[in-house]
């Protein structure tokens, strides 16, 4: 089986996939809470008892793929992955094959999760094609119709925006961020509500019109929209450019990766 593992800076994503069957398949997923101070055991304890929840043991992994845009965590992972797995894991880095054209002026700059993203995509649903994936930041992705990363756009992710509001502003308290039942609030919370949740359906969907009109009115055919991300399906619930939802688009990029930087030799486990 291969674990596959997004680790963004707020949550960790974890995807363990069957290789032993006609296609890939999920088997299992997770979503936790990435620690940059945890360590090696504490890691390994806590990858060790969602295995055993769901059934299942370290022992059964036998590659494993990482892709990280917290640097301080990387040694500590590679650490989890020798000694609680026995495996020597594959990183998403510089000089890995991707089998995607880069269109951009330093392709060694774009994060692992997005290349992943853009790669998941393009297989899945072809292009053009355009990825939002909501987290810590949104990040956009443009996908041409020769398979050909574009380019893109970050925007400061909702939550984040709503930590800044609450941090900078003394006498507004915490709310949940979630769809108010109408635009127009009658008291503080539903004030918040709906600036956090419509102001970011509005940033959401103003630069993908603009991005949209940079690649053109009559290109055929028009690109597909795809959201992921933890609040994927919160925000495209309410945009009018969003067309699909897959929550594991960044897990599934990193499995294609995987196959094609897999060696001709199954990759062994350390002894």
């Amino acid at each position: 089986m291969l674990l596959a593992l997004d680790v963004g800076n707020t949550n960790t994503v974890l995807g363990l996939f069957r290789l032993d069957t006609e296609k890939p398949e999920l088997a299992a997923h997770w979503r936790v809470t990435t620690h940059r101070t945890q360590t090696v055991d504490e890691y390994g304890v806590f990858f060790v008892n969602l295995f055993e929840m769901h059934g299942m043991a370290p022992k059964q992994v036998t590659h494993i793929i990482i892709a990280s845009v917290v640097p301080p965590v990387d040694s500590t992972l590679r650490q989890v992955c020798e000694l609680y797995f026995k495996i020597e894991p594959m990183f998403v880095e510089p000089g890995i094959k991707t089998g995607m054209p880069m269109l951009i002026d330093n392709p060694t700059e774009l994060g692992a999760d997005r290349l992943a993203d853009s790669i998941a995509a393009y297989e899945r649903f072809g292009g053009p094609c355009i990825v939002v994936d909501f987290g810590t930041a949104t990040k956009f992705e443009v996908i041409s119709g020769r398979g050909e990363y574009m380019g893109g756009a970050i925007a400061p992710g909702l939550g984040l925006s709503a930590d800044a509001l609450f941090n900078r502003a003394a006498r507004l308290s915490r709310v949940d961020i979630k769809r108010p039942a109408k635009v127009i609030g009658t008291n503080t919370v539903g004030h918040l509500q709906s600036g956090l949740y419509f102001g970011y359906i509005g940033l959401v969907d103003g630069i993908l019109e603009r991005i949209l009109a940079e690649l053109g009115p009559d290109l055929d055919p028009k690109p597909r929209i795809i959201a992921t991300g933890g609040l994927a399906r919160m925000i495209a619930e309410d945009s009018r450019y969003i067309q699909e939802i897959d929550e594991w688009l960044t897990i599934d990029g990193l499995r294609i990766l995987f196959e094609r930087n897999r060696s001709a030799k199954p990759r062994g486990r350390s002894h």
